[in-house]
């Protein structure tokens, strides 16, 4: 079975790879034997963390990037060896009611949970078209991609956006061989949700929804990035994999 989840040999892009999800994800993936390509805007954070990946013996390397530049960002994936594994997961939120919000949290918002994100993918699968890779695209989607919530206007917005795409591409790349899914987490405690939980009303209405009765950590997106990108999942596209501690379950 272990052979299943064996990710040697593959070649994995994780975007928003400096912190949080994203470097949990990286990790995971090096760790399965997976070559892994670590971008983020931050040099810092992607230079540390792939030199603590290639300390322990995995193979890890930065790309310094910003997704939201569209010609930028494809003209770097073009430049490198194509790859097998991409997970689109750079993303942000500015959780505010709809009376509030202005045309700049818009931009912000679509561009990168959106925008950024169709163009990227389109990037990455060219080049596995071009090259005859049967790969994996795990798009980092939400739970917020299947319910409603307040405040969660723009959010929401991009999420549903996001599982709709994902259904298209998965139709439009499934007869070339490559897969097409999400991965759609509850609030899981990170750098960008830590000044949510501050607000102890905002923490228990959350837990009250959560019926496994805790916040998720980075770690538990981890096994499902693994399962998307490897042949464990070869009969798997266009589909969401919820991981939301049964938010959506009622």
């Amino acid at each position: 079975m272990s052979t299943l989840f064996d990710l040697t040999g593959k070649r994995a892009l994780v975007t928003g790879a400096g912190r949080g999800i994203g470097r949990a994800i990286a990790e995971g993936l090096a760790e399965a034997g997976a070559e892994v390509t670590l971008c983020a805007r931050s040099q810092p954070e992607i230079e540390t963390a792939c030199a603590e990946l290639t300390a322990r013996g995995l193979k890890a390397s930065p790309l310094v990037g910003d997704v939201t530049d569209i010609a930028g960002f494809r003209k770097q994936i073009e430049a490198q060896a194509p790859f097998d594994v991409f997970v689109n997961n750079a993303g942000t939120n500015r959780p505010k009611p709809l009376t509030e919000v202005t045309e700049e949290d818009y931009d912000a918002v679509f561009d990168l949970n959106v925008k950024a994100a169709i163009f990227a993918a389109q990037a990455v699968t060219s080049m596995m078209l071009a090259n005859g890779i049967k790969g994996s695209v795990i798009n980092m989607s939400s739970q917020m991609g299947h319910v409603g919530a307040a405040n969660r206007t723009l959010y929401c917005g991009s999420k549903w956006a996001l599982e709709g795409f994902t259904r298209a591409l998965a139709v439009e790349l499934g007869p070339r061989g490559i897969r097409v899914n999400t991965i759609c987490p509850t609030f899981i405690e990170t750098p960008m949700t830590a000044p949510y939980f501050e607000n102890e009303e905002f923490r228990r209405q959350t837990l009250s929804k959560i019926k496994l009765g805790r916040l998720g950590q980075p770690s538990d997106i981890v096994g499902a990035a693994i399962f998307l990108a490897s042949d464990a999942s070869s009969l798997m596209t266009g589909s969401a994999l919820m991981l939301d501690g049964g938010w959506t379950a009622d």
